[in-house]
């Protein structure tokens, strides 16, 4: 990537995740993180990748039977959050382009980034591989 698409990429990286915060106000949207933009050559396209974190609600009985373990994900909720985020790319876009000093806005893409996730369960293997070689030297 160019230096100046770069720019641009972490300029949107920065103004979409406070716009996500701030403006949006879809119930199926819940704590979201932007993790990283990538932007095409000719600035007309960016894919902007986002993790999904547990957002527990203040009744018990909703989160027994809607999330699953804290601090694990099903599909479900991955993908209820990305549907409306993609709902809201004509929103954003157009904030966006308020903000941003560009001659046009790229169009958004959400998409999953499952980085963290496959980071803690390489961890935990770790942790499980080292936890068996102590056992079996002690």
């Amino acid at each position: 990537m160019s230096a100046r698409a770069q720019r641009v990429a972490d300029q949107i990286q920065r103004e979409i995740a406070m716009l996500i915060q701030t403006e949006v106000n879809d119930p199926r949207i819940g704590m979201v993180s932007v993790t990283a933009v990538e932007v095409s050559r000719d600035l007309s396209y960016a894919k902007i990748y986002v993790t999904v974190l547990n957002s527990l609600s203040d009744s018990e009985v909703v989160n027994s039977s809607t999330l699953s373990e804290p601090g694990k994900l099903d599909k479900l909720e991955i993908d209820e959050n990305l549907k409306a985020l993609n709902k809201t790319t004509g929103f954003l876009r157009s904030l966006l382009a308020k903000r941003l000093t560009l001659r046009s806005v790229p169009k958004l893409r959400f998409h999953y980034d499952g980085s963290i996730e496959r980071g803690r369960h390489l961890s935990e293997l770790i942790d499980s591989a080292l936890a068996a070689d102590r056992d079996l030297h002690s």
